[in-house]
């Protein structure tokens, strides 16, 4: 198991994928490439049967480039590390601390695939997968992305504890352009693992990396608030933005564009309970009960209701009748 974190659904412990897997996704991407290849080079010799035989050349070539390179770059971009194999098999492509990967990833790999799964027909990938204890080719090494297994179940994920309602969206403004793929997977695996920790020992840590989190970011953590709990909001708003950016500017299966909502996570477990706000006290049995206000009729001005009033007694005489207040006395 490896201690990751997908942009998406925040699910730790993914399973890195072996070699077997990922041979039989990529021999599946291979047969629709050249299929796909076959069909344009066919194509092209139809359409450039007057053409001189160095254009041929060039034609053929260019399809070769953008079919079989291009194409599985172009796939991997827009599917954020899912081609069509890896689909079937139920892998993806990540980046080393869970994150969903790019273009820049997407081409280091397909450029990198080329020599050593295209021109040494995979013998160079297999034996890269083999040596590598996360079963990582070259392309993922140079890439820093790595190839997990989507399909776990539910008993076998872990989640990071979400922070507290009151921290949502706080850090909506911070630049996290600085922040290392390196120091994102070491406090991902600390929120995991915090309830496991001595006290003293997780706390510690926790002001280990909120301190190196402040020195990247360039802005100091929030007077009062615990640094497991800043570390927690911080990763929550980067895995906001990572969404945004991957499905767009709005909500996202429920989850508006500014965050994500506040969750249930463990009681207690970022030290919280002296921050959050007191409950409302009792009001004591016989006391004077509280002023209602509501607005009056036909006017925007506050009115106070008159306070419940003992009854008085029964008159014979007729009730003189009285102005009316615009609303009801309160239950």
């Amino acid at each position: 198991m490896s201690e990751l974190v997908t942009g998406e659904a925040v699910a730790l412990e993914l399973r890195p994928a072996r070699l077997p897997s990922r041979a039989l996704a990529v021999l599946l991407d291979l047969i629709v490439a050249i299929a796909a290849y076959t069909g344009v080079t066919v194509a092209l010799v139809f359409s450039t049967a007057s053409l001189d035989d160095a254009a041929q050349v060039a034609m053929s070539i260019a399809a070769f480039v953008l079919v079989l390179v291009g194409g599985p770059i172009a796939v991997e971009t827009l599917s954020h590390g899912r081609s069509l194999g890896k689909l079937a098999f139920g892998l993806r492509v990540v980046r080393d601390d869970g994150g969903p990967i790019r273009f820049r990833h997407a081409l280091v790999r397909g450029a990198i695939g080329v020599i050593e799964i295209l021109m040494t027909f995979g013998v160079v990938a297999c034996i890269a997968s083999l040596v590598s204890a996360r079963g990582r080719r070259l392309g993922d090494v140079f890439a820093g992305t790595l190839v997990v297994r989507e399909r776990v179940s539910a008993g076998q994920t872990a989640f990071v504890p979400p922070p507290p309602p009151w921290l949502t969206g706080r850090f909506a403004e911070l630049d996290l352009s600085a922040v290392p793929d390196g120091l994102w997977l070491a406090i991902r695996q600390y929120l995991t693992r915090m309830q496991q920790l001595d006290p003293q020992v997780g706390w510690a840590m926790a002001e280990r990396l909120a301190a190196d989190l402040v020195a990247r970011t360039g802005a100091p953590a929030p007077h009062g608030v615990p640094p497991a709990a800043y570390l927690a909001a911080v990763v929550q708003e980067r895995q906001a933005r990572d969404v945004r950016r991957a499905f767009g500017n709005g909500a996202v299966g429920g989850v508006p564009a500014g965050g994500f909502g506040p969750a249930a996570g463990v009681p207690g477990a970022f030290g919280n309970s002296a921050f959050q706000p007191a409950p409302a006290p009792q009001q004591p049995y016989g006391s004077t009960p509280p002023i209602w206000r509501a607005p009056a009729a036909g006017a925007g001005a506050d009115q106070v209701a008159p306070s419940p009033e003992p009854p008085a007694p029964q008159n014979t005489a007729p009730a003189e009748p009285r102005s009316s207040t615009g609303f009801a006395p309160p239950a």
